[in-house]
């Protein structure tokens, strides 16, 4: 038996236990966006007074661990409301953010909102991460550290007990919130328990604060009710025309819709736009620089710049290009740039985001070509996602990560997950019939986008 103190406080541990799973169990976990491969560098505590990655140690004597244990999240301090007959929640059960708001159903409008980052990221910064976690571990942990941060949220945002909670998200992660075991959607043929709406009472799920939870529709393994969410916010195009729905995130999901049709994919565009694989790379919280030029750095929350989260990146890339300090090839002179006192941006980080914003091109071009139509033909282009609200759209066509033809297009959309949810929760519509009209396009099996990935890696 070993003594582990962390933080001042003593834990027994046996021998062989690796540090990482001790903080979890003692409640100090700290993030692992890499699932625990010793990858991302971001769990790195001090032990004994000398640095080590808590993933990899494995504890075979007595130590002191030192974290760090500032928040660094951007938590909006939330208020108590007065309810009524006419308020729920509504929730977006995000990979990297978790956001609960109250809804009047009879307007639609959103009364108060907050913000926590995903707990699920101390086992994973990405979604299969966590897929690969529940088939280890199974869904328990997964689903518990959700349903704790969840009361909370509820908690904050009413002081008595609404009816009913409207829950989005991904396949994956409702899958989880429901408590199902999800590691059937990490190995082929990707088959999910359900796709279909589920409702369920609060106390089975271990959720105070609300009565019945109402999940909205899936469309495929991957194309989740974030999505469905998204379309049911977004508007449908005019006779013969069609729009794009990109939410980015680890997967980029894109939705090719008219009048009468839909069709979606998603691309792995792996955890760049989430900040989980860029040397200092950080979600969108107070500190986060979101928007870069020669002359102004913005941070969320006017703090000090603590990290660079996804809207950062693709500005700072742009500036770079701009000033040929990187060629097409992404080739970055030198191979470090510090753009802020202790941030930088290396030559790794922007082979990261060339693989991104190649994932999230490719896939659009791909969906157009595959129905035969043209960039003229595409009406509006919604960008959705957990930073879309503050991108600029110049540097993301400059970059790659959209056709310069679509620039024009572009909205932003700040968390259409959410927006779509409250408009479901006033207008109870049925979501069923987009998601019968929807199709899916695998591009793990098609040529085409293969082709366009490779020619889309340079800028």
């Amino acid at each position: 038996m070993n003594k582990v103190t962390i933080n001042g406080e003593a834990f027994f541990v046996n021998d062989g236990e690796i540090l990482s799973d001790v903080l979890i169990k003692s409640g100090k976990s700290i993030d692992h966006p890499c699932g625990g491969m010793g990858k991302c560098k971001k769990c790195t505590v001090k032990i004994n007074g000398k640095e080590e990655l808590s993933c990899q140690y494995i504890i075979q004597s007595d130590i002191c661990v030192e974290i760090d244990t500032e928040n660094k999240e951007n938590t909006a301090d939330a208020v108590c409301i007065s309810q009524g007959e006419s308020l729920c929640f509504v929730l977006d059960i995000g990979t990297t953010t978790l956001e609960t708001a109250v809804v009047d159903t009879h307007t639609g409008h959103i009364i108060k909102s907050i913000t926590r980052p995903n707990p699920q990221r101390i086992f994973g910064a990405d979604i299969m991460s966590r897929i690969d976690y529940c088939r280890k571990n199974g869904v328990d942990k997964l689903n518990r550290v959700l349903t704790d941060t969840i009361n909370e949220m509820t908690a904050l945002l009413s002081s008595e007990k609404l009816d009913r909670l409207y829950a989005s998200g991904n396949t994956a992660m409702l899958h989880i919130f429901f408590g199902v075991d999800c590691s059937s959607l990490g190995t082929a043929p990707y088959t999910p328990v359900f796709l279909e709406t589920k409702t369920e009472k609060a106390q089975n799920l271990s959720l105070t604060g609300v009565n019945t939870v109402e999940s909205l529709p899936c469309i495929s393994s991957f194309i989740g009710a974030d999505l469905v969410a998204g379309l049911n916010f977004t508007y449908f195009p005019t006779e013969n025309k069609y729009n794009l729905l990109i939410d980015l995130g680890t997967n980029a999901e894109i939705i090719l819709f008219s009048q009468n049709e839909i069709i979606c994919t998603s691309a792995a565009a792996g955890p760049c736009f989430e900040g989980a694989s860029i040397s200092c790379g950080m979600s969108a919280a107070n500190g986060a620089v979101y928007s870069y030029s020669e002359k102004e750095i913005k941070t969320i929350g006017n703090e000090p710049p603590k990290g660079i989260c996804g809207t950062g990146l693709i500005d700072i890339i742009a500036f770079l290009l701009k000033a040929q300090r990187i060629d097409k090839t992404g080739l970055m002179t030198p191979d470090s740039i510090e753009i802020a006192d202790g941030i930088s941006v290396t030559q790794a980080d922007i082979r990261e985001y060339q693989l991104a914003k190649s994932a999230v091109y490719s896939a659009v071009v791909t969906l157009i070509k595959r129905k035969c139509i043209s960039f003229d033909d595409i009406e509006k282009v919604y960008i959705s996602g957990g930073f879309s609200a503050k991108i600029n759209t110049d540097n993301a066509v400059l970059t790659g990560l959209l056709p310069k033809e679509l620039k024009t297009k572009c909205t932003p959309i700040n968390n259409s997950s959410l927006l779509g949810t409250a408009k479901y929760a006033k207008e109870k519509n049925n979501l069923a019939e987009l998601t019968k009209k929807a199709s899916y396009l695998d591009l793990a099996t098609d040529e085409l986008f293969s082709e366009l990935f490779i020619e889309n890696m340079m800028f």
